[in-house]
């Protein structure tokens, strides 16, 4: 019988709980990471055990850890984890319990995950994202500064003439060197981030399925990236509801009674992935009649947030069937009928 190890992952310590080989009994154990003891505990196994953890914070370190004694990692999605407890004490012995009683009883939901080659690609995205904001956030305190004396230019104050009129405003003392040490953190900030775009564009053009996505407008090399990276094997989602939910962008539901209940929607996943199509499907829409179509509408009747979100998923399931279909934006016609079917294969009698 091959080890498995249910184990409670901290930032600290981890507990972990196996079957004993020779009682069948099941052991509880805590290691402490500092003073090595998950190294000399793993070490200590035959090669081939499964540990099996709930997915909460990347711990690159373990993962190493495990590979080079031999063993293998399976993660665990939390959401279904938590679920399926039944009692209401929790404690980390009781959760390592829990994982091990799932690991055996061949009911653990695990999940895919990527290479670390991917991973480290996401964090190329995600360090964009970051210096983006901040980006952001410097120039609203500018703007801010220049409205405050009668000058609103919107994105013009970002041009050379705009910015010397930024330059030239009379204001006081301390507001001055906000002004003065909030235009050298942009200049600072400019460089970096044309940089990572540059190297953004670069992993893109690598990448096919990338390529494709980026022939839909108002898809760029880092939209297309984050989407391709983030899906992974496009098999792993049936049809477009799986990915909309993964993504979350459905609505959250309460129903019962022969009575729907919707609301917002879940958000129940990669929240960079999620921002970006909300950014990319605005510029969609101005680009492509269906969607600009279908936004107005919504924003007629809703509001401009609802309308934003509502393209947004229109977007994912068009950038969905691009993959599964392995075809370009120019390769798919616009067909009527709901998101999961808003493409279909030029050529084709039926709906996608």
């Amino acid at each position: 019988m091959e080890n498995i190890i249910g184990c409670d992952l901290h930032s600290r310590y981890q507990v972990v709980a196996w079957v004993d080989q020779e009682t069948g009994e099941i052991r509880t154990r805590r290691l402490e990471h500092e003073k090595e003891e998950a190294r000399a505990f793993y070490s200590s196994l035959p090669r081939g055990a499964i540990v099996g953890v709930e997915a909460t914070f990347p711990a690159l370190w373990f993962e190493r850890l495990l590979g080079e004694c031999g063993h293998e990692l399976w993660v665990g999605d939390a959401a279904q984890i938590r679920a399926s407890v039944v009692r209401e004490q929790k404690t980390d012995t009781r959760d390592a319990e829990h994982l091990l009683d799932l690991l055996l009883a061949g009911r653990f939901p695990r999940i895919w995950v990527p290479s670390a080659e991917e991973r480290d690609l996401r964090q190329l995205l995600v360090h964009r994202m970051k210096l983006v904001r901040t980006r952001t956030a410097v120039k609203n305190q500018l703007h801010a500064l220049a409205i405050s004396q009668g000058v609103c230019r919107k994105h013009r104050l970002w041009s050379a003439r705009g910015r010397a009129e930024l330059k030239g405003l009379a204001l006081l003392p301390w507001a001055s060197r906000r002004r003065q040490e909030l235009l050298e953190l942009l200049a600072r900030l400019e460089g970096p981030i044309a940089e990572l775009d540059r190297a953004v564009e670069e992993e893109a053009q690598k990448r096919e399925e990338a390529v494709r996505l980026m022939t839909h407008p108002g898809v760029g090399p880092v939209v297309g990236l984050a989407f391709a990276l983030t899906l992974g094997p496009v098999e792993r989602f049936p049809n477009s509801r799986k990915l909309v939910s993964y993504l979350g962008l459905n609505p959250r539901e309460h129903s019962s009674g022969g009575r729907q209940r919707l609301g917002a929607i879940s958000k129940q996943g990669n929240s960079l992935l999620r921002w970006l199509l909300v950014e990319a499907a605005q510029t969609a829409a101005r680009f492509d009649p269906e969607l600009r179509r279908v936004y107005h509408r919504l924003k007629f009747r809703r509001v401009s947030g609802v309308a934003k979100v509502a393209i947004a998923r229109r977007l994912a399931v068009r950038l969905y069937w691009m993959l599964r279909t392995r075809r370009s934006y120019a390769q798919l016609v616009r067909t009527s009928g709901s998101p999961s079917s808003a493409v279909a294969p030029i050529g084709s009698g039926s709906t996608v």
